[in-house]
């Protein structure tokens, strides 16, 4: 008997491409709205007014203390009960937007914290403005001090995709799941799904690699 098949799956390696492909899309496009929501979460925690770092730490508090999936049920099932329907992929961006927010938002935080306060009076003893003091003494530092943990959070937010099939999209896991039960083949479906998710993460590290070397080129001068 033949216990591993996996004339089946490559069969249907199309399928599994395209989802991968929105897998990637999908967890991209949430990385980039969670790094601007984390930002604004960042310093809302360090803000001097009160009402306003309650707001950042319950959202927060919130994401962190109830599972990613109950949180996708609450976007996607939920909210119609408000009159707020929406499209599985949109629902699956904006609970992915919030997850991974609130988790980069802590790491941002701790960037910057770290940055030296004489750098900032530093700036502003030169003239710069606030907006400038912002974006080149405190959050670029910052970020470039803490994108370790920042890609290590995207990667898992990319993992975290896997879940968004619970309500019908068409990512990677969402596809195996539908192969899966055409073939009957447990074992070379996740096999196969498993070392996709290897190819993206690599890809995604890569390409993260890239980018704080372009960005940051600062952290790789020698001497």
């Amino acid at each position: 008997m033949n216990y591993l098949d996996f004339g089946g799956v490559f069969s249907r390696m199309d399928l599994l491409i395209s989802g991968a492909i929105l897998t990637m899309q999908v967890s991209l496009l949430a990385m980039l709205f969670a790094l601007c929501l984390a930002t604004l979460v960042a310093v809302m925690q360090l803000s001097r007014f009160a009402t306003v770092r309650f707001v950042a730490v319950a959202y927060i508090e919130a994401i962190r203390n109830t599972p990613f999936i109950v949180q996708l049920f609450v976007i996607y099932f939920g909210l119609p009960a408000i009159g707020m329907s929406l499209e599985p992929l949109p629902s699956a961006i904006l609970a992915m937007t919030f997850y991974g927010g609130a988790y980069t938002s802590e790491i941002i935080r701790a960037g910057i914290q770290a940055v030296s306060k004489g750098q900032i009076e530093a700036g502003k003893s030169l003239g710069m403005s606030t907006l400038d003091i912002f974006r080149y003494i405190i959050i670029k530092p910052a970020i470039a001090a803490v994108y370790p943990s920042m890609v290590s959070q995207f990667i898992l937010l990319l993992l975290s995709s896997s879940v968004v099939s619970a309500i019908s999209v068409p990512e990677l896991t969402g596809i195996g799941n539908d192969i899966q039960g055409i073939t009957l083949r447990n074992m070379e479906v996740y096999l196969v799904i498993a070392a996709m998710y290897v190819a993206l993460v690599a890809l995604l590290k890569g390409g993260l690699t890239l980018i704080e070397r372009r960005v940051f080129p600062f952290k790789f001068l020698k001497g």
